[in-house]
C-alpha cells in the first residue's frame, strides 16, 4: 500500500522554546499548563495525539488528596508517611506528599477547565459515599475520604482545550529520540532534544532552556504477543519507555530499576477491570461462586463482616485503610495498621470444596447506588473500560439483573495481589516479569522535581514511584511550575551540532536497509533474553549472561534494524528504547546484593529479605560507557513538610 503522507526525511525543523515537555500524557499536558501559566513559551511533544495519548485518556478516581478535602482527617504528612511506611519504605515520598498536599486544589483547577468532579446531577443524592454540601463521591474507604470518584473520560480533552487557549505549541506525531546536552557531552545541563515525525519523517531539533520527561514508562520487556493477549500490560502498547533510554543515554540517575512484580497472567488487566474483580475499580463487589454461594469478605484480622458498609469503613481501633492500587494490591504484607478488607483467601476455600468455580462479580445483590456506582460511573469512565462498558451494553448486559464472570484467580499477582483479591500472588510464569505495574523504578528526583542533570526536570511515570493519575496530574503541575521559574532566569543553550548529526544517523539508520530485523524479532529477542537470564530468582552468571545477550542485540540494531517508512521506523526505534530498560534492570539487580519482599526482588546468592543494610535506594547512572553504582537512604525525602515549604515555588 503507498505511503499516505510525504516523506521529508531532508527536513529539518527548529524550534525554540522556554520550556520544552516531552510526552503528552497527563503528566505532561499539566506540566504544559503550569508552565504556560507563568508566561513562559511552552512546546509539547508527543509521537501519538495528545487528545487521545497516554494511560490517562480516562479515569474513575483520583487519589491520595489531603490537603484542603471537606472532612479530611489526616495530614498530608501523616498520610505520606503512612503510605511511603506501607511500601518499607521504597516509594517516591517527595512525589507523593505533593501528591497529597496539592492533589485536592489541582482537582479543583480541573475543574475550572471543564472537568466534571461532582454528582452536579444529583444522580447519587443521599448516597453514603457522597458530600451533600459539596456533591463529592468518594471511594474505598468512605470515612477517610482520601479517594474521589470522578467523571475522567473528559479530563484530557479540558487539558488540551486549556493548552490551546495559554498558546502552547503541541507537536503530535512527534517522537522525541534523544536529549541534547551543553557541548554534546553526557552528564551536562540539557539544552533540548531531538525527534521524528512518524508521518513524514521530518527531524526536529528543540532548543530549550529547561526540559520535563513526561513520557510513561517501558512495558513489555519480558512479553508481548499482539494476537493473543494484547500487551500484557496495564498501558498502552506504545508505551515503551522512550524518555528513560533517553535520561539513560544522558547520564541521568535511576533508582528501584531491579524492582519488577510477576506477570500473573496473560490477560489484559482491561479484561480484569471488565470481569469484576473485587478491587480498584470494581472495589468492594460481591463475588460469589457457581452456585451462587458469597465468597466472605473479612476485615484486617480476619474477622468475616456480615454487612456490605463494613467493607468500606476502617475496621475498629483503625484509622483509615489504604485501597486503591496502593500497597494493599501488591503482594507483600504492608502495615497492619492500613489493612483494607478483603476476600477470605478463595484459594483455601477451593481446596477445602466450600467452592465452586467459576467466580462470578454478583452486581444484582448490591445496594442499586453502589451498583451505579461501580458500573455506571467507575468502569464507564477508566481509560479503556470505556470500551468495556459500551460493549457490554451493546451486547444486552443488565446490571440490575446479570452477574458476570470473574478472572480474579487468574490474575495473581500482576496489578492486584493476595490481600486485596484473597487469590494466590503466584499464578503466572516465574520468568515473566513486569516492571511496569505498581510504583516501579524510574530517574530519581528532588524536591524541585529535577533529576540530576541541570535543566532536566520530570514528572508523572518519568520519575520512580509513579502508578496514577492523580499522581501523573499533581507532579506534572509542580514540574512545570518548577522548570518556568527556572526558564526565567536561565540563558538558552546552544546545541551541539555533532550531537545532532550523531543522533540523526542512529534514527534513519533502520531506513537504509530493505529487510532484515523487524521490530517484532527484536522484541522477542528482548523478551526472550529477560525471560531466560532475568526472571524471578537472579543469579550474578545469569544475570552477565543476560549483557552478553544484549550486547548482541544492540549488535543486531546495528547490522540488521530495519524499516520501511516512517511509522515502522518509530516503531523500530521504540523497541530499540527498550533495550537500555532491559539492560538497567539487570545492572540494578546486579547492584542489590539483598532479596526483597517489598521489591519483589529474589537474588539467589543473598536469600535473606530486607537486611538492615540494605535497607535502602540503590542507584545507577551511565558515566561513559561505564555504570555507576550508588545509594541513597530510604528516608531520603524526609523532613517532608519543612523540604516541600523551602522548595514549592510559591
Amino acid at each position: 500500500m503507498k505511503w499516505p503522507y510525504p516523506i521529508r526525511y531532508d527536513v529539518e525543523n527548529e524550534v525554540t522554546t522556554d520550556v520544552l515537555v516531552l510526552g503528552g500524557g497527563i503528566a505532561g499536558c499539566w506540566a504544559a499548563v503550569s508552565a504556560a501559566k507563568t508566561g513562559v513559551k511552552v512546546a509539547l511533544v508527543e509521537k501519538a495525539a495528545t487528545i487521545g495519548s497516554g494511560a490517562g485518556i480516562g479515569c474513575d478516581h483520583w487519589q491520595w488528596a489531603v490537603k484542603g478535602v471537606p472532612g479530611m482527617k489526616l495530614s498530608t504528612e501523616e498520610f505520606t508517611s503512612a503510605l511511603v511506611s506501607n511500601h518499607g519504605g521504597y516509594h517516591n515520598s517527595i512525589a507523593r506528599y505533593i501528591q497529597a498536599e496539592e492533589g485536592y486544589e489541582t482537582l479543583l483547577e480541573l475543574e475550572q477547565m471543564g472537568g466534571k468532579i461532582r454528582d452536579t446531577h444529583d444522580i447519587f443524592k443521599g448516597s453514603r459515599f457522597r458530600d451533600e454540601a459539596t456533591k463529592f463521591l468518594f471511594a474505598y474507604d468512605y470515612d477517610s475520604r482520601l479517594v474521589f470518584r470522578v467523571w475522567g473520560q473528559g479530563f484530557k480533552r479540558a487539558l488540551v482545550n486549556e493548552m490551546t487557549k495559554l498558546g502552547v505549541r503541541i507537536f503530535d506525531r512527534v517522537m522525541a529520540t534523544s536529549l541534547l546536552s551543553a557541548e554534546g557531552r553526557q552528564g551536562a545541563k540539557v539544552v533540548g532534544a531531538t525527534g521524528i515525525n512518524v508521518r513524514t519523517g521530518e527531524f526536529y531539533t528543540f532548543t530549550s532552556k529547561a526540559t520535563i520527561l513526561a513520557g510513561a514508562r517501558p512495558q513489555r520487556i519480558w512479553a508481548y504477543c499482539s494476537e493473543l493477549a494484547g500487551s500484557a500490560d496495564m498501558r498502552t502498547a506504545s508505551s515503551v519507555g522512550g524518555g528513560y533510554a533517553m535520561a539513560w543515554r544522558a547520564g541521568v540517575e535511576f533508582t528501584m530499576m531491579e524492582k519488577t512484580i510477576e506477570q500473573g497472567t496473560v490477560i489484559h488487566p482491561s479484561t480484569a477491570h471488565g470481569s469484576g474483580h473485587p478491587s480498584n475499580t470494581w472495589y468492594p463487589m460481591t463475588i460469589v461462586d457457581a452456585k451462587g454461594r458469597v465468597i466472605p469478605w473479612v476485615d484486617r484480622d480476619g474477622k468475616v463482616m456480615d454487612t456490605f458498609e463494613g467493607r468500606t469503613m476502617p475496621a475498629p481501633g483503625q484509622k483509615f485503610f489504604i485501597a486503591g492500587g496502593g500497597s494493599s494490591s501488591l503482594p507483600h504484607p504492608g502495615l497492619y495498621d492500613y489493612k483494607q478488607p478483603r476476600l477470605q483467601n478463595v484459594d483455601e476455600l477451593l481446596a477445602k470444596g466450600e467452592i465452586e468455580l467459576p467466580l462470578y462479580a454478583d452486581l444484582t445483590s448490591l445496594p442499586p447506588d453502589e451498583r451505579r456506582a461501580i458500573f455506571g460511573l467507575m468502569v464507564g469512565q477508566e481509560a479503556k473500560t470505556k470500551l468495556t462498558y459500551e460493549n457490554y451494553a451493546k451486547a444486552g448486559f443488565d446490571p440490575d439483573q446479570d452477574m458476570l464472570m470473574s478472572y480474579q484467580q487468574i490474575i495473581g499477582g500482576g496489578a492486584y495481589g493476595t490481600s486485596a483479591t484473597g487469590a494466590k500472588v503466584v499464578t503466572g510464569l516465574p520468568y515473566i516479569r513486569n516492571s511496569s505495574a505498581g510504583t516501579a523504578g524510574g530517574p530519581m528526583v528532588d524536591w524541585n522535581m529535577r533529576t540530576n542533570l541541570e535543566g532536566l526536570y520530570a514528572a508523572g511515570d518519568g520519575i520512580f514511584g509513579g502508578n496514577d493519575h492523580s499522581h501523573a496530574a499533581t507532579t506534572g503541575r509542580y514540574a512545570g511550575r518548577k522548570a518556568a521559574q527556572f526558564a526565567k532566569r536561565a540563558k538558552t543553550g546552544s546545541i551541539s551540532r555533532s550531537q545532532v548529526e550523531f543522533e540523526k544517523k542512529r534514527v534513519y539508520q533502520p531506513l537504509n536497509r530493505k529487510d532484515g530485523v523487524c521490530w517484532k524479532e527484536l522484541l522477542g529477542g528482548i523478551n526472550k533474553t529477560m525471560q531466560t537470564y532475568c526472571g524471578d530468582v537472579k543469579y550474578e552468571n545469569l544475570l552477565k549472561m543476560g549483557l552478553m545477550m544484549i550486547d548482541d542485540l544492540k549488535e543486531a540494531v546495528e547490522t540488521d534494524a530495519f524499516a520501511t517508512d516512517p511509522h515502522s521506523l518509530g516503531s523500530i526505534l521504540g523497541v530499540i528504547d527498550l533495550i537500555p530498560a532491559a539492560e538497567m534492570t539487570i545492572f540494578a539487580s546486579l547492584a542489590r546484593k539483598a532479596s526483597s519482599i517489598y521489591l519483589q526482588f529474589k537474588r539467589g546468592e543473598y536469600p535473606e529479605q530486607d537486611p538492615p543494610d540494605w535497607h535502602k535506594f540503590v542507584t545507577i547512572r551511565l558515566a561513559g560507557e561505564k555504570v555507576v553504582n550508588g545509594d541513597l537512604p530510604i528516608n531520603y525525602g524526609t523532613p517532608y513538610e519543612e523540604n516541600y515549604k523551602a522548595h514549592c515555588g510559591r
